[in-house]
């Protein structure tokens, strides 16, 4: 059943809409009843810390920290739905959970939580799979992710913030998580419409039907169906030559 541009719409809104809010919802639970689940963040080559590849990207440490993600999840989300829809989810997962695995092996020990090594995944994804299907409006979105998260990358970079408690592990396991899914996906999902020439150049040169695929144009007058062809006969004769005529009278004589 083919999903109409306006359910399409609506879907790509709604769901990160959602997870938005259960985010809010997850911090809102932690100052009403005095709780505190950073205990449940990614504790590296901890058994105790695997849980945190699942709750760790809900999990934030104030408001300030769930307010600067919370914008861009839903922005880089509801893109990643509307644009890639086809393995939107796909990607989306691989990201969350590739990201918290690579955070649980390198990271340095401590408690790392936030959903920024989700975000800096999916901006990633939308950058580089913009570049590589060269499509005008996911190449549109890649200029959209440099100009409006562009300032990210600097958050890899733990010597620009000492006096913080930033997982720059977590942005930088992000990232790498959104090129490789980038690479694998590439010929998946929207792909940029192909002219008829560009088509024929990648047709094999070797293919000696190359340029007969094409079904040659019925004749002006096709004979009927069910009626056979005309009979034609050919007549093939040749003309006898006469005999020669005598004078009766050189006849008789001797």
């Amino acid at each position: 059943m083919q999903v109409t541009e306006k359910a399409k719409i609506l879907n790509s809104i709604l769901i990160p809409t959602f997870f938005v809010i259960f985010l809010w919802l997850v911090k809102l639970s932690e100052i009403i009843f005095h709780l505190d689940f950073a205990i449940y963040g990614i504790m590296p080559l901890k058994i105790s810390g695997l849980i945190g590849i699942i709750a760790a990207p809900l999990i934030h440490g104030d408001i300030a920290h769930l307010s600067a993600n919370s914008v861009p999840m839903w922005v880089l989300m509801a893109t990643l739905l509307y644009f890639y829809r086809p393995i939107a989810w796909k990607v989306f997962l691989l990201i969350y959970f590739i990201t918290g695995f690579w955070v649980w092996v390198w990271a340095r020990e401590s408690y790392h939580i936030g959903a920024s090594g989700v975000v800096y995944g999916l901006a990633t994804f939308l950058f580089l799979s913009g570049i590589f299907r060269k499509e005008s409006r996911l190449m549109a979105i890649s200029m959209f992710i440099i100009f409006t998260y562009g300032s990210l990358v600097w958050g890899i970079f733990p010597q620009l913030f000492p006096h913080k408690n930033i997982s720059w592990e977590s942005h930088l396991m992000g990232i790498i998580a959104g090129i490789v899914i980038a690479v694998f996906y590439r010929n998946e999902g929207p792909q940029r419409s192909k002219f008829t020439w560009e088509i024929e150049d990648e047709l094999p040169e070797d293919d000696e039907n190359a340029y007969w695929r094409v079904p040659p144009p019925p004749s002006p007058n096709p004979p009927p169906p069910d009626q056979p062809a005309p009979l034609e006969i050919n007549y093939i004769y040749k003309e006898t030559q006469k005999p020669d005529k005598r004078d009766d009278s050189e006849a008789e004589k001797a």
